[in-house]
C-alpha cells in the first residue's frame, strides 16, 4: 500500500464520519417542530378525558398538539381526516378507530410517509399501527359479565346495548361477555342492540327492547351511552317500575352514568382511564418520533369495577 495515500484516506473517513454524525443531528428534531395530532371517534365526555390527558402530555414534552374530532362515526369521515392530516405533514397520529378496515388503507399510507401512526380505545389491527393503548375489551367484558352473573345469580335473559356495531373495542368487550356468560347456562342474552354512540337513539333502542322482553333481568350497556340510555329509561312513568329488579352493568364513568348508579338505576359501572390513554398515547407518539421509543409493545391500561360502595373512592 502507498503509505503516503494513508493520510487521506484517514482524513476522507473522518470526514465521512462527521458527515453522517452532522446527518443524524438534522433528522433529530426538536420538540418544537413536532406536531401530534389525536383524533377520537366522536365528541362525547369520554375523549373529552383523553383529550385532557393527550394535551397535558404535549404541553409538557413541548410539541404541537391537534385535537380532530369528527362530525360522525362513518369510517369515510377518519379517513378524509387522515389524509387531510398527512397533507400538513403532522409527525405523529394517535387514532380511537370507528371503522377498523375502513381506514387501514390510509393508515399504512400514513406510515409509508414517514408519520408516526397508533391507536387508543379502539384499535384497527391490521393496520400497520405501532401499537394499541387502551382497555384489553375482551377481558373487561368477561369481568362485566361475571358481575352481572352474580347479581343474577346465574338466571335469566339479559340483553346487550353497544355503540358502532363495527366498533373492534366494543365488539371484543360483548366477545368477553359471551364467553364469560357460556359459565352460566341459566343465563340467555335475548338482543343485540346498537346506538351508533347516540343518547337518543340508546333510549329508543332500549325502550323497544324492554317492550319486546318485559321479562328481562339484565342489560349490558357496553359503549359510554348505555348506562345513561337505561338510567333514563327507567326513569319513566311506563318502566319505572323495573329500577332495582333490572340490572344494569355500564361502561365509563359519565356524569350521567355515575348518577344513574347513584341514584339506583345502575348497579355497575366499568370505568376506563381514558385520561391514562390520551397521556401514553401523545408520549409514545413523542418517542417514536424522536427515535426513542425502541420496546413497541401494546399497553393495556385496566377497568376499576365501580358499585356504590366504591363510587367515592376509585381513581383513574
Amino acid at each position: 500500500m502507498n503509505t503516503n495515500a494513508m493520510p487521506r484516506l484517514l482524513a476522507g473517513s473522518l470526514a465521512a464520519v462527521v458527515l453522517m454524525m452532522g446527518y443524524g443531528a438534522a433528522q433529530a428534531k426538536d420538540p418544537k417542530d413536532i406536531t401530534v395530532a389525536v383524533i377520537p371517534k366522536v365528541a362525547v365526555p369520554f375523549f373529552d378525558d383523553c383529550n385532557n390527558g393527550a394535551k397535558a402530555a404535549a404541553d409538557k414534552a413541548g410539541v404541537g398538539y391537534q385535537w380532530v374530532v369528527p362530525q360522525n362515526t362513518q369510517g369515510s369521515t377518519q379517513v378524509q381526516i387522515i389524509e387531510d392530516l398527512i397533507s400538513k405533514h403532522v409527525d405523529g397520529i394517535a387514532i380511537s378507530v370507528n371503522e377498523p378496515k375502513s381506514v387501514e388503507g390510509v393508515m399504512k399510507r400514513a406510515e409509508q410517509s414517514g408519520i408516526k401512526v397508533l391507536t387508543y380505545d379502539s384499535d384497527s389491527p391490521n393496520s400497520g399501527r405501532s401499537m394499541y393503548i387502551g382497555t384489553n375489551n375482551e377481558s373487561a367484558g368477561a369481568t362485566m359479565a361475571g358481575s352481572m352473573a352474580k347479581a343474577l345469580n346465574g338466571q335469566g335473559e339479559v340483553a346487550i346495548i353497544t355503540g358502532q356495531l363495527g366498533a373492534v373495542n366494543l365488539n371484543q368487550r360483548i366477545a368477553g361477555i359471551k364467553k364469560e356468560l357460556a359459565k352460566y347456562p341459566g343465563i340467555k342474552i335475548v338482543e343485540t342492540q346498537g346506538t351508533e354512540d347516540d343518547l337518543a337513539k340508546g333510549v329508543s333502542v332500549t325502550e323497544t327492547t324492554l317492550r319486546a322482553h318485559p321479562q328481562l333481568k339484565g342489560i349490558f350497556g357496553v359503549s359510554q351511552v348505555g348506562g345513561p340510555a337505561v338510567a333514563k329509561v327507567l326513569n319513566t312513568k311506563e318502566f319505572g317500575a323495573m329500577k332495582g329488579k333490572l340490572q344494569v352493568f355500564a361502561f365509563d364513568d359519565l356524569p350521567d352514568t355515575l348518577k344513574g348508579l347513584k341514584e339506583g338505576y345502575i348497579q355497575g359501572i366499568m370505568v376506563q382511564r381514558p385520561v391514562t390513554m390520551g397521556r401514553l398515547a401523545v408520549e409514545h407518539l413523542v418517542a417514536q418520533v424522536q427515535g426513542q421509543d425502541k420496546d413497541i409493545k401494546d399497553v393495556d391500561t385496566g377497568v376499576t369495577v365501580v358499585t356504590k360502595d366504591n363510587m367515592g373512592s376509585y381513581t383513574k
